[in-house]
């Protein structure tokens, strides 16, 4: 199978190869890294998701441009993908289970999107894949990076980036591989919750990369309102029980009423999440209420 996306004209670059050359650790590999203009046009921005998903318009000038598209680094050689802050940041027994999985990685990516050259500039199926390669890589990483958190951010980017490729290209069933990357996703949230209290993976290696788009970095508040969305969302995925239901609801709910309850005390955070918090807290309560039998409550009369 092989995806072609239409190629942009250099007059109308969306992207730029950095002067300095990235080195590849893992094979040792050389190239120049690819990154998004700002600025001109490039982006038009649309509407904020419920999944604080940043939605762009189609520029007149340079089509569909895909931003998430660039976050993630990877080797054209042997497929090492991370966020460039990870990128070098290898020590010996990482460099050496990486390397033995290159051919695992080119042959599994192949399975799912087909060739992909990653010497050549970056689009949607690329940017896609991406996520894919750096979700496997994270497997292998150690704690001191906090890999926790970077792949409920990668497998929650490569979901959006595979819905894409799914109205793109809808004979492909990458609806599907979306759907399994939102349950991966919120499998990887329920513990960064956890993170963020205990510190069992240390704060600074994540607190950047959070968004969960590139636009808007909504940190911790992000992580519990994503947490809480993607709960309800797939709940019956995630807890086959009534009472696993319940203890996910319920936690979920104690951390969007914190969210909430700071955000009214707070005039520093954003209303927009504040709101948000408090509207899916209402409905996880309304879907605790619906499981314990509890009859809806009337309107008030007006």
């Amino acid at each position: 199978m092989r995806i072609k996306q239409p190629e942009i004209s250099k007059a109308k670059a969306i992207s730029y190869r950095v002067k300095d050359k990235s080195t590849c650790k893992v094979c040792g590999f050389e190239f120049n890294r690819e990154q998004l203009h700002s600025g001109g046009g490039r982006l038009i921005a649309g509407k904020l998701t419920q999944e604080l998903r940043r939605l762009y318009e189609v520029s007149k000038r340079y089509g569909k441009v895909y931003p998430l598209a660039y976050s993630i680094l990877t080797c054209p050689q042997c497929l090492f993908s991370s966020f460039p802050t990870d990128f070098g940041l290898l020590p010996p027994d990482e460099v050496e289970k990486l390397k033995k999985a290159t051919l695992d990685r080119r042959t599994s990516v192949e399975k799912i999107v087909g060739p992909v050259d990653f010497a050549d500039d970056r689009n949607l199926v690329s940017g896609a894949a991406s996520y894919l390669l750096a979700i496997d890589c994270y497997q292998m990483r150690g704690m001191g990076i906090a890999p926790t958190p970077k792949k409920a951010i990668c497998a929650l980017r490569g979901a959006w980036l595979f819905q894409d490729m799914a109205e793109e290209f809808p004979k492909y069933g990458f609806e599907k591989l979306s759907e399994f990357l939102y349950l991966k996703s919120v499998s990887w949230y329920i513990p960064t919750l956890e993170i963020m209290t205990n510190g069992r993976e240390p704060h600074e290696q994540f607190i950047n990369l959070l968004g969960p788009d590139t636009d808007n970095n909504w940190s911790f508040d992000g992580v519990i309102y994503i947490n809480g969305y993607l709960t309800r969302k797939y709940l019956n995925q995630l807890a086959p029980t009534k009472e696993k239901k319940l203890e996910y609801l319920d936690r979920s709910k104690r951390y969007l009423g914190k969210l909430y309850g700071m955000g009214r005390a707070s005039k520093s955070k954003p209303s927009v999440i504040i709101d948000m918090a408090k509207e899916l807290y209402e409905e996880l309560q309304k879907e605790i209420d619906t499981i314990n039998g509890v009859p809806p409550t009337a309107p008030a009369a007006s």
